[in-house]
C-alpha cells in the first residue's frame, strides 16, 4: 500500500481521485487504493477481470493447425496489472496435448487483434496439466486482451471439452482469481453434414 503525505497551509486544498485519504493536524495521509492486501501480504484484484470469448479455429475432432483463443477483460477498476494466466481442461473425453512454444498473446480480441504481449514462459505442470503463462510485462489495468495455445491437434473423440481460466496479478504473493470456463464443441467431419 502506498502512502503519500501532504502538508497543507491554512487555506490548502486538496483534490483527491479515488483514494481513500485520513487528516490529521495539518497532513492527509493520502492512501492508494489499488489492490487488495491480505493481513498475509497476499495480493488480490480490486475488480474481477473477465474471460469474455473462447473461441477454436476448427471446431472438427481430429482436425490439426487449431488455435484456442481465450478473450480476457481486465478493467480499468482492476486496481493491480495482471502477470499471469493457468488454464486447465477440466472436461473432456480426453486430454489434449498442446504445443507451448506456439503460444501467443496479444491486446485485443481473437478478433480484432492488435499489438503483441511477450510472454516470459509457457508451462505446463505434469501432475494437473495446467498450463501456466506468463508476461514479460504486466498487463495494465482497462486492457482487453487475447491468449491462444495450439493443441498438437484437436482431440480424437468428439463432444464438449471444458477449459478453466484463472488470472493472477502481479506480485510475489499473489492470489489467483478464477474467471470461470471456455467452451469448445468438438464434432466428428461427418456430423457437420447430417441432418
Amino acid at each position: 500500500m502506498n502512502k503519500k503525505i501532504v502538508k497543507l497551509g491554512t487555506l490548502g486544498l486538496a483534490i483527491l481521485w479515488g483514494c481513500g485519504l485520513s487528516i490529521s493536524g495539518n497532513q492527509i495521509i493520502v492512501v492508494s487504493a489499488n489492490a487488495v492486501t491480505a493481513p498475509s501480504g497476499k495480493v488480490s484484484f480490486n475488480k474481477s477481470p473477465r474471460l469474455i470469448d473462447a473461441h477454436t479455429t476448427f471446431s472438427e475432432a481430429r482436425a490439426r493447425g487449431a488455435t484456442y483463443y481465450f478473450d480476457v477483460e481486465l478493467p480499468p477498476d482492476a486496481g493491480e496489472p495482471l502477470q499471469q494466466i493457468l488454464i486447465s481442461q477440466r472436461r473432456g473425453a480426453q486430454e489434449i496435448e498442446f504445443r507451448l512454444d506456439k503460444t501467443v498473446a496479444y491486446i485485443g480480441t481473437h478478433r480484432k487483434k492488435q499489438e503483441s504481449l511477450n510472454i516470459a514462459s509457457a508451462t505446463q505442470d505434469e501432475t494437473n496439466q495446467e498450463i501456466k503463462i506468463v508476461f514479460e510485462s504486466p498487463i495494465p489495468p482497462g486492457t482487453t486482451f487475447t491468449v491462444g495455445i495450439k493443441p498438437r491437434r484437436n482431440p480424437f473423440h468428439d463432444g464438449i471439452y471444458l477449459f478453466g481460466v484463472t488470472a493472477f496479478p502481479a506480485g510475489e504473493q499473489a492470489n489467483g482469481l478464477y474467471l470461470g470456463v471456455g467452451r469448445f464443441h468438438f464434432y466428428r467431419s461427418n456430423d457437420f453434414f447430417d441432418s
